[in-house]
C-alpha cells in the first residue's frame, strides 16, 4: 500500500512539473507574442539629413522631442559649459515669442516642456495631448533655431547655474562620480563637468553660445522622436516645414578619443557622517558586442539599500554579505556607456571604518565574476535585466527618450524582440569572459569622498584586481 501510494505521489509531482512548464511555456509564448506587436519603430531621414522617429501606440497623449548629438563631451577647457548653459536659455525667448508668450502658450495647451544635458546629448522635449503635437513641434524648432540670446536674460540665467552648481554639490552621489569622470578620463572632454567650472559660467557670453549652436546643431546631428499619439507621415511633415531649413553638416560629427587612466581621487572630509565610494573600470561602447554580457553582469551585482530590508534573503551575493555583515548602507553597481568608451563598476554608501571591509567585498564579488560564476545566476540576471528594461519603457517619456538615444547611439532602434533574444543568448560563458576581459587585472578609477581614512591604498586596490591561486 504504501509502495503505490509513493508512486502516486511521484506521479502527481511529474504531473505538477508538466503543468508548470507548459504554463512557463505559454507565458514565454505569450511576452513574445506581445514584444513583436510592440508598434513598430519608424524612421525617416529628410534631404538636410536630420532623422525623424515615432512609435505610434495611438494613446491620446504624445511626447515629441530634439535630441542632439552634443553635449559637455563637444566642450573645450574654456567653453566647458556651454551647452548646459544653452540648454537654461531655450526657454528665455526666440524672436516669435518672448519668454512670457512662450510660457503662456505652452502653459494653455496643457503641456509640459523640459530640457537636459548629458555628456554626449542635449535634449528639448515636450509631452502634449496628441491633438497639440504639431504646435509642440513648432514650439521646438523655434526654440533651437530662434533663441534670442540677449545680454539681460544670459545674466540672468548666469546666477540660476551658479546656484545650481551649489545643489549639486551638496548632492554627494553627484559629486562622487564627477569627481570618477575627472580621475578616469583626465585630460580628455569626458573629464569636464556638465556644468562646467565657475570661472566658465561666469565669463560665458552671447558669442560661446552662437558658436556652439552653429558648430553643432547641424541637421544630420539631429534626432525629431516622438512616441504615443503620433502619425509618422504627419511628422516627417512638421519636420519639413519646421527643420527643413536647418543647415546640414559637411562633414561627420568626430569623436574625440577619451583615454581611460588607471588612477583616484580622494576628498577627505571628517565632518561627513558617511563615505561615498565609487570604484570602476574602463567599460565598452554603446555599440560594442560586449555590452549586452556587461550589463547582464552589472545587473548580476545589483544593488541594495539598507531602508529596504531583505538584504539576507536577497538572490545578490554583494547584498547578502552587506546586510548581514553590516558592510554598508546602500550600494548600486553602473554600467555607463559613452560612444567609444564606458565605467563599469560599483558606487557604495558606508560607515567609515567599514572602508576597508566593504570594498574586499566588492573586489571579491567582482573577481567571481571572473573565475566562479554560475549558470543560475546568469539566468536570475538576465530575467532581472530584461524586467528591468520593459518596465523602464512605461510611458510615452521614456519610450520617446529610448527612441532619440538609440538613433544617436545605434543609428536604428533596436527592437524589443531582439533585445530580448540578445539578452537570452548571453551564457555563463560570455559573462566570464566580459569579466576577464574588462575587469581582471585591469586598473581601476576611484573616487571617494568623506571620511575615507580607512579605505586602502591605490596600490592594494590594484593588487586586488586579481587573485593568485595554488
Amino acid at each position: 500500500m504504501a509502495l503505490r501510494v509513493l508512486g502516486v505521489t511521484q506521479n502527481m509531482r511529474s504531473f505538477v512539473r508538466g503543468v508548470d512548464m507548459i504554463k512557463r511555456y505559454k507565458s514565454a509564448a505569450t511576452l513574445q507574442k506581445t514584444l513583436l506587436n510592440i508598434p513598430a519603430t519608424q524612421v525617416t531621414k529628410l534631404d538636410n539629413g536630420l532623422r525623424v522617429a515615432s512609435e505610434d501606440s495611438g494613446a491620446s497623449t504624445a511626447t515629441v522631442g530634439l535630441w542632439i548629438d552634443a553635449g559637455s563631451r563637444s566642450e573645450n577647457e574654456k567653453n566647458n559649459g556651454v551647452a548646459h548653459f544653452l540648454e537654461h536659455m531655450a526657454f528665455k525667448g526666440t524672436a516669435k515669442r518672448s519668454q512670457t508668450d512662450l510660457e503662456l502658450e505652452v502653459e494653455n495647451l496643457g503641456a509640459h516642456l523640459n530640457a537636459y544635458t548629458s555628456r554626449e546629448q542635449t535634449v528639448f522635449y515636450a509631452k502634449c495631448l496628441s491633438k497639440d503635437v504639431p504646435k509642440a513641434v513648432e514650439i521646438l524648432a523655434d526654440i533651437i533655431q530662434n533663441s534670442k540670446l540677449g545680454e539681460a536674460e544670459i545674466a540672468r540665467e548666469r546666477s540660476v547655474i551658479l546656484r545650481e552648481m551649489q545643489e549639486v554639490e551638496s548632492n554627494l552621489q553627484e559629486v562622487v562620480f564627477d569627481h570618477l569622470h575627472a580621475t578616469a578620463y583626465q585630460g580628455t572632454p569626458l573629464g569636464q563637468t556638465i556644468l562646467g567650472p565657475t570661472k566658465n559660467i561666469q565669463s560665458i557670453g552671447k558669442s560661446d553660445l552662437t558658436d556652439y549652436i552653429q558648430t553643432h546643431y547641424k541637421a544630420s546631428r539631429i534626432v525629431l522622436a516622438a512616441a504615443g499619439g503620433v502619425k509618422h507621415d504627419d511628422l516627417v511633415k512638421l519636420a519639413c516645414n519646421s527643420l527643413g531649413g536647418l543647415e546640414a553638416s559637411v562633414l561627420p560629427a568626430e569623436v574625440t578619443p577619451c583615454r581611460f587612466t588607471g588612477s583616484e581621487v580622494r576628498v577627505r572630509d571628517d565632518s561627513l557622517p558617511l563615505a561615498h565610494v565609487a570604484i570602476a573600470v574602463e567599460g565598452c561602447g554603446w555599440t560594442d558586442q560586449d555590452n549586452i554580457p556587461l550589463m547582464v553582469a552589472n545587473t548580476l551585482v545589483g544593488a541594495w539599500d539598507r531602508s529596504q530590508g531583505g538584504g539576507a534573503n536577497n538572490a545578490s551575493n554583494l547584498a547578502r554579505a552587506s546586510a548581514e555583515d553590516n558592510l554598508c548602507h546602500s550600494f548600486q553597481s553602473f554600467n555607463t556607456c559613452y560612444k567609444d568608451t564606458g565605467l563599469w563598476g560599483i558606487y557604495f554608501v558606508c560607515d567609515p571604518l567599514q572602508c576597508e571591509d566593504m570594498l574586499f567585498n566588492v573586489q571579491s564579488e567582482w573577481m567571481r565574476l571572473c573565475t566562479m560564476v554560475t549558470e543560475a545566476e546568469v539566468e536570475r540576471a538576465k530575467n532581472l535585466l530584461k524586467t528591468n528594461m520593459l518596465l523602464q519603457l512605461d510611458g510615452t517619456t521614456p519610450i520617446c527618450e529610448d527612441i532619440g538615444r538609440q538613433i544617436l547611439c545605434y543609428n536604428r532602434r533596436i527592437p524589443l524582440h531582439e533585445l530580448e533574444q540578445r539578452i537570452d543568448a548571453v551564457s555563463v560563458g560570455n559573462v566570464r569572459d566580459v569579466a576577464m576581459k574588462y575587469i581582471y587585472d585591469r586598473c581601476p578609477a576611484v573616487a571617494a569622498v568623506g571620511p575615507v581614512e580607512n579605505l586602502p591604498d591605490y596600490n592594494r586596490i590594484r593588487s586586488s584586481m586579481y587573485w593568485l591561486r595554488v
